[in-house]
Order: structure tokens, then C-alpha cells, then sequence
């Protein structure tokens, strides 16, 4: 690797996304300093960012909602503290102390409509959000436009996120305890592939908004079969319809394909891999059954059905 005398903080190392990073730089031999403070404490980040000065903070910090982006739904308030305040409380400290900062954002601000058919063109970065079905996507496009303003951030557009391991966050797992999942194509981001390109991004200083995803779509059905071939043989199914999964669900979940056009020219620019999103989805989960056989948990590691009785 290319020296590097970068100093790099981290906003979100509890999150999933954050542990990952940290365990990458480990990797890498790089320094990752952690952040204390939290978004929604403006006077704390700012002596952070005095005590350490670092040249790129990246920040993987935000709310999702737990267990899923329904509670957003009864926590507006909240919900609007951190991902829109807290986020450009963050990037105003960074703009006028000349630190980069690189936002893992979320593409589900978009969805199929007239223009964008399944199949069809994707998004583009430039295109407004058309998607505001959930508060959480709400809140997300309103700090997007607004962080539009600065010129020190590369936002990220991540969508429905997969790795190789089987952990809850992950999109592989979440849909594999499912009942019954919809099947439609969508944007995925293999986080395996988008981290070190986001390492990668924050050093060379890119900004702008990138549809941070592995180029191409993939389906509910697609990602089930691969995870059937690649991890659990035994595994099985169900489809419901939007309709259906609608009833079921507080807030609405947006379905989307975003042209990656513009990450494919930074990645190759940069030198760094960007798989599409059929490979990228099979070498992780190959991965991820690996690591579940090295760990001596195999099957017993393998998500299991939601709700009781479930085996």
C-alpha cells in the first residue's frame, strides 16, 4: 500500500458498520481513531475534533431504528436529532476546520416509478429523491440536499447492506428469517467489496454524492438462491406480494435500481476492485459459510425463522 499520513476518526464505531471499518484499518495497519462523543452533542465533537485533528472523519453514526426502521415511525424527534442535526452539526465542524468527511448514507430515497421501471435505467446521483414512504428515508433525503452545501463530503448511498458474516444487520440474514419476503430487484451494497473503496474515497479526497452500491441488480429470489447454493442447501422460502408485505409493516420500504456509473469511474480510477453485484453476493456468502465451518458452528450458526416454533 501507498504511505499514508492521513490521521482518520471514526463517528459509529459501536455500529455494524463502524466494526467493520475498524477491524479493516486493523487489517490495513492503519490508525482508526474511535470517537466518544455522539452526533447529537455538537460541543463534545468539537473537542474531539481539537483534541486529535484528524485530516478524514468518517462517519458510519446514525439512526436506523431497532429492529427495523419502523421506529422512526413513533420516534421523530429523535430520529431527527441525529440523522439531520447531529449529521450536519458533524460536517459544519469538519468544513470549517478543512477535514473530508465521508457520510455512509442510504440510497433507499428512491423508487421505481414511470421513468425508472424495474429493468429499466437507474437512478442517477443528480435525479431528486422520489421516495419518502418511511420517516427514516424522509430525514435522510432532507440531510442529503442540505449537505449538498458543503464541499468536504463524499456521501455514500448504501442499500440493503450484505457481508460475509451472518450477523443481524446483515440483509442476507434479515430476509433469510423471514416467513415470507417480497421479490423485487434492487441495488445492494456488499460491504466486504465498498469498504476498502470507501478507505480508498476518503483518502483521495472525493466529494460529492455516489450511489455507493456493487453495479447491477439483484432480487429477493437471487440473493435466497444464492444463499440456498452457497450456505444452507436445505434452505427454503415463501413470496408474498407488496400488498401483502404492506399490512404487516408501520412505514413503507423503498425499492429502488441506482446507476453506478459514476463509483464504477472513481473505483477504476482509484485502482480498486468493484464487483457486480451477482458475484459480489456469492464470494459473501461463500465467505460466510467458511466462516461459520472455521468457527465450529456450523449449521448451528445459520439464522433461523422468526416467531415461535420456528425451527
Amino acid at each position: 500500500k501507498m504511505s499514508d499520513d492521513n490521521i482518520y476518526m471514526l463517528w459509529g464505531g459501536n455500529g455494524w458498520i463502524g466494526s467493520l471499518l475498524i477491524k479493516q484499518f486493523q487489517a490495513q495497519g492503519k490508525t482508526l481513531i474511535v470517537a466518544k462523543s455522539r452526533l447529537e452533542n455538537r460541543q463534545a465533537m468539537e473537542e474531539e475534533l481539537e483534541l486529535h485533528k484528524p485530516t478524514r472523519v468518517m462517519c458510519a453514526a446514525g439512526l436506523t431504528g431497532r429492529p427495523n426502521v419502523d421506529w422512526c415511525e413513533t420516534n421523530q424527534e429523535a430520529t431527527i436529532r441525529v440523522n439531520v442535526c447531529g449529521t450536519i452539526a458533524l460536517t459544519d465542524l469538519c468544513s470549517t476546520r478543512d477535514i473530508h468527511v465521508t457520510l455512509f448514507a442510504t440510497g433507499c430515497i428512491y423508487e421505481y416509478d414511470t421513468e425508472h421501471t424495474i429493468g429499466g435505467k437507474g437512478f442517477t446521483e443528480e435525479e431528486t429523491p422520489n421516495y419518502i414512504g418511511s420517516f427514516y428515508s424522509k430525514t435522510k433525503a432532507t440531510v442529503e440536499d442540505l449537505l449538498k452545501s458543503y464541499n468536504n463530503i463524499c456521501v455514500l448511498r448504501l442499500r440493503m447492506p450484505i457481508s460475509n458474516q451472518l450477523l443481524d444487520r446483515n440483509f442476507v440474514t434479515k430476509i433469510a428469517k423471514y416467513h415470507k419476503v417480497v421479490d423485487v430487484p434492487n441495488s445492494m451494497t456488499v460491504l466486504t467489496d465498498m469498504l476498502p473503496l470507501s478507505a480508498a474515497m476518503s483518502k483521495a479526497r472525493l466529494c460529492g454524492i455516489y450511489n455507493f452500491c456493487n453495479p447491477g441488480a439483484i432480487s429477493h429470489n437471487q440473493v435466497l438462491q444464492i444463499y440456498k447454493e452457497e450456505v444452507d442447501p436445505s434452505f427454503t422460502w415463501e413470496n408474498f406480494s407488496l400488498e401483502e408485505q404492506a399490512k404487516i409493516l408501520h412505514s413503507g420500504r423503498s425499492n429502488n435500481y441506482l446507476d453506478t456509473s459514476k463509483l464504477e469511474a472513481a473505483a477504476k480510477d482509484l485502482g480498486m476492485r468493484l464487483p457486480d453485484i451477482h458475484t459480489a453476493t456469492r464470494e459473501a456468502l461463500a465467505g460466510a459459510k467458511q466462516a461459520l465451518v472455521d468457527a465450529g458452528n456450523f449449521p448451528g450458526g445459520l439464522p433461523k425463522k422468526l416467531g415461535p416454533g420456528n425451527k
